[in-house]
């Protein structure tokens, strides 16, 4: 009896020595928002981009998901990118864990003020962003990195590179939402941006469509689930025959890379 008390001590003096060493909090997904802000996206919808953020965090379906979570917390953290050298935290890594917090979030997202303009860099957005879920603090059931665009890639590293370095460093997903029925960008994003673990991309048709599309895609990020309306990719080169509707769809990806063990 003396030896299993001993060993109870011992394991619960390790656990309490491991986690004043590493601080880090468990929660349900390490979120990372990657607004484009490039030179394409006028004042007006830069602020219609922001108030869809804002308002998904103070929505009711958003707050629920979060708190009715398996942890009951998240944690955020949000980029804005264009070009190549242009790309900034404009929010840390931050515990969202109530309403109360959610609604602290989305004060913040308004309160942010448009530090550049200029190329679409999508593949040095996702280099600049995937390195710092490390040591972040929070320790998520998953790694998810969510980017919004209206473009295709026009400056720096192709955004296939970029999203394979990033899924091979440890990046369990990545999700999209382009702002346009455009094609040719719903076509890149769904080649060479989303990956991972069951990826989605969200294609609101405007930017009055794209508060709900940013509300279903957290929701469904938090909850492990498709967001409404999710349909499934074609394959190769049968997505042409397939017209993109004005209301955002969302578009599943078949094929599941693998992340690095």
């Amino acid at each position: 009896m003396r030896i299993n008390s001993f060993k109870v001590a011992l394991a619960a003096l390790l656990l309490s020595t491991s986690s004043a060493a590493y601080s880090v909090t468990q929660v349900d997904i390490e979120l990372q928002l990657l607004l484009d802000i490039s030179g394409s996206i006028d004042s007006s919808e830069y602020d219609l981009q922001l108030l869809g953020y804002q308002a998904a965090f103070e929505s009711d379906n958003v707050q629920n998901a979060i708190i009715n979570g398996s942890e009951g917390q998240i944690a955020v953290q949000l980029i804005m990118w264009s070009g190549p050298n242009q790309q900034s935290v404009m929010i840390d890594w931050t515990l969202v864990d109530s309403a109360a917090s959610a609604d602290t979030f989305a004060a913040d997202i308004a309160a942010i003020a448009r530090p550049f303009s200029g190329w679409t860099a999508i593949g040095e957005a996702i280099e600049y962003a995937y390195p710092l879920f490390e040591d972040n603090g929070f320790e998520g059931f998953d790694q998810i990195m969510d980017i919004s665009g209206d473009g295709t890639n026009n400056s720096g590293v192709a955004p296939g590179i970029a999203s394979d370095n990033a899924i091979a460093d440890g990046v369990d997903t990545i999700n999209g939402i382009v702002i346009t029925t455009n094609q040719n960008v719903v076509d890149q994003y769904l080649d060479e941006v989303v990956n991972g673990e069951t990826p989605f991309l969200l294609a609101p048709g405007n930017f009055d469509d794209f508060q709900t599309s940013i509300e279903n895609k957290i929701v469904a990020e938090i909850s492990g689930t498709s967001p409404t309306g999710a349909v499934t990719v074609p394959e190769p080169g049968t997505l042409g025959l397939f017209a993109i509707p004005a209301a955002f769809m969302c578009f599943r990806k078949r094929t599941i890379k693998e992340k690095k063990s």
